[in-house]
C-alpha cells in the first residue's frame, strides 16, 4: 500500500497560495500548482492501515487507498478508473468538498491526514490534460425517456448514470445556464467553470441533452412532464434561504446571499461588464460563518470593500478536536479558508438585533449584541450578555445563514409529491415519492447538505430509476436515502 513508511518519513504539504495581492486582482482559483514528485509523495503517506476509515468517511465509498496507492506509483489512468468508479465529478469534489475522508483517516488520529482531497484533484486534472476522460455512450439503448429536473451535482450525476444505462435523458434547468449552485453559487476562485464546461461537454457527447431557461410549473407542467418521460427526477436543491426579519430588515443595501454571488460569475461569463450589486468602497457586513458567508467575503474583497465583517451567532470553534467531537467524526474546529486569509474581521457570539438606516431607506448600520449559550429545559438557546451592546455601520449586508429547503413553489405542488415535517420532499427507501413514476434526489430531499452528497444521492437515485424502469439494474448505488418517512 503506497510506500509503507510514508506517513513516517513526510509531513502533510499543499500546493502555495497565490499570494494576496495578486489574487485579488483576478477571479483565477487560488492555489499555485503541485509538482509531481510532491504529489506521489503526498499519495506515499497513505497507511496500510488494515481498516481504511476513509472509504466510510466519503459518502460515495470513494476506495481512497487503491488510488493513493496508483498515484504514488506513477500508475495515472488505473489512478482515474478506479476515482470514477465511484465518482463522477472528481473535479468538483476535488475542489469544493470539506473532505470528511479526510477527517476519517486513520493516520488523522495523530498526524495530519493524508492530503486525499489534492491527490483526488491532481488526478482528474490530469486525467483531462492527458485526453482520458473521453464520452461513455450506452452500448444499446433502452428506448426509456428520464426528465432530471435541476442540473446541481445531484441532477448531473443521476442523468450521467442514467444516460450510460441507455435511457433519454433531458435535464431541465431555469436558469440561462446548465450547473445549479456549481455554476451560480459557487465564486469562480473557488473553482473555475471551464471544469463544469468540459464536464457538460463530455454528458453531451453521451447523450445527455441539456434545455435551460425552462422553469418546471411554469414554462413546462408537471403534467406534460410527467407524460412525455417515464420517470421524474427531482433535483432541485434546498434554495429557499433563511431570512433575518427584524427591524429595518426592509432596508435597502440588504441581499440574500444567492442574490449576490450568481452576479460576480455573470461578470466572469462575459454576461455584463460589472455586477448591479457590488461591495466597492462599501462597509460590508456578512451574517453567517460557514461556506456561503466565506463566499460573500472573498466576493466582497474582489469587489474592492473598504471594510468587511463577517458574524456567527455561535462561539468561535477550538483549534483542536474537543473530547465530544472524537475522531473519526467530522472535527468542529477554527478553520481558515483562503477568503479569510485575504482580510476581514471574524465576530463570533454575536447576534443582530436590528438594522439602522437613514430617512432615505438606505442602509447605514446594524446594532448587535453579545450572546452565550445557556441550556433550559433541555433546549440550547441564546442569551444576551448584557452590557455588550454595539453599533456596527454598514452600507450593505448579505444574509448567508443557511438554507431552509427546497421551494414551495408551482412544481412542488404541480407535482403534488408528500413534504417531510422539515419542508423536504418525501421520498422511500428507494428514492420514490408518494407519486408513481416520480423520484427525488440531493438536497431537495435530504435538506441542505454537502456536494459529495449531492453526488452519491444522484447515482443512488439512477440505480433506483433504472431498476423501476427494467425491473433490474447493473448501476451501482452507493447510499440509502436519509429522510423522514413520509406523512
Amino acid at each position: 500500500m503506497a510506500d509503507p513508511r510514508g506517513f513516517l518519513k513526510h509531513d502533510r504539504e499543499l500546493p502555495s497560495h497565490r499570494p494576496v495581492p495578486v489574487r485579488l486582482r483576478d477571479w483565477k482559483e487560488v492555489y499555485e500548482d503541485f509538482p509531481e514528485d510532491k504529489i506521489r509523495t503526498q499519495a506515499s503517506r497513505c497507511m496500510d492501515c488494515g481498516i481504511p476509515f476513509c472509504n466510510n468517511g466519503c459518502p460515495l465509498g470513494n476506495i481512497i487507498p487503491d488510488w493513493n496507492d496508483l498515484t504514488y506509483r506513477g500508475l495515472w489512468h488505473d489512478a482515474i478508473d478506479r476515482l470514477h468508479a465511484t465518482n463522477n465529478f472528481p473535479e468538483f469534489t476535488g475542489r469544493l468538498c470539506p473532505a470528511p475522508c479526510e477527517s476519517a483517516c486513520v493516520l488523522g488520529i495523530h498526524e495530519p491526514p493524508v492530503a486525499i482531497k489534492r491527490i483526488e484533484v491532481e488526478i482528474i486534472d490530469r486525467a483531462f490534460a492527458e485526453g482520458w476522460v473521453v464520452p461513455m455512450p450506452a452500448a444499446t439503448k433502452t428506448g426509456k425517456k428520464v426528465a432530471v429536473v435541476g442540473s446541481g451535482p445531484a441532477g448531473l450525476a443521476a442523468a450521467q448514470q442514467l444516460t450510460r444505462a441507455g435511457h433519454d435523458v433531458v435535464v431541465y434547468e431555469r436558469a440561462d445556464r446548465i450547473g445549479g449552485l456549481l455554476r451560480y453559487g459557487i465564486p469562480e476562485f473557488k473553482m473555475e467553470k471551464r471544469h463544469l464546461d468540459r464536464r457538460l461537454e463530455q454528458m453531451e457527447a453521451e447523450g445527455t441533452v441539456f434545455r435551460s431557461n425552462v422553469n418546471v410549473g411554469v414554462d413546462v407542467t408537471a403534467d406534460e412532464l410527467r407524460a412525455e418521460h417515464d420517470a421524474v427526477v427531482l433535483c432541485c436543491g434546498a434554495t429557499q434561504a433563511r431570512d433575518l426579519p427584524i427591524e429595518g430588515h426592509e432596508l435597502s443595501g440588504i441581499h440574500q446571499a444567492m442574490e449576490f454571488l450568481p452576479w460576480a460569475n455573470k461578470v466572469q461569463e462575459g454576461d455584463l461588464d460589472e455586477s448591479p450589486i457590488s461591495a466597492e468602497g462599501k462597509d460590508v457586513i456578512i451574517i453567517g460563518g460557514g461556506d456561503t458567508g466565506a463566499d460573500c467575503l472573498g466576493t466582497s474583497h474582489r469587489h474592492g470593500a473598504r471594510s468587511i465583517h463577517q458574524f456567527e451567532i455561535m462561539p468561535r470553534p477550538p483549534e483542536e478536536r474537543p473530547d465530544a467531537n472524537p475522531w473519526p467524526t467530522y472535527p468542529m474546529v477554527y478553520k481558515v479558508t483562503s477568503a479569510h486569509e485575504e482580510g476581514g474581521e471574524r465576530e463570533y457570539a454575536i447576534n443582530t438585533v436590528r438594522f439602522v438606516g437613514d430617512e432615505d431607506g438606505n442602509l447605514t448600520g446594524l446594532d448587535t449584541v453579545r450572546v452565550e449559550q445557556v441550556v433550559t429545559d433541555g433546549h440550547m438557546r441564546f442569551q444576551p450578555v448584557e452590557g455588550s451592546e454595539q453599533h456596527f455601520p454598514a452600507q450593505m449586508v448579505f444574509l448567508a445563514m443557511g438554507f431552509t429547503g427546497p421551494e414551495q413553489n408551482a412544481l412542488v405542488e404541480q407535482f403534488g409529491v408528500d413534504l417531510t415535517d422539515r419542508g423536504n420532499v418525501a421520498r422511500d427507501d428507494g428514492w420514490a415519492t408518494n407519486v408513481d413514476g416520480v423520484f427525488v434526489a440531493g438536497d431537495m430531499g435530504r435538506g441542505q447538505s454537502l456536494i459529495v452528497w449531492a453526488i452519491a444521492e444522484g447515482r443512488s437515485a439512477a440505480a433506483a430509476v433504472d431498476t423501476y424502469l427494467m425491473t433490474s439494474t447493473d448501476l451501482p448505488s452507493p447510499i440509502v436515502p436519509t429522510a423522514a418517512p413520509m406523512r
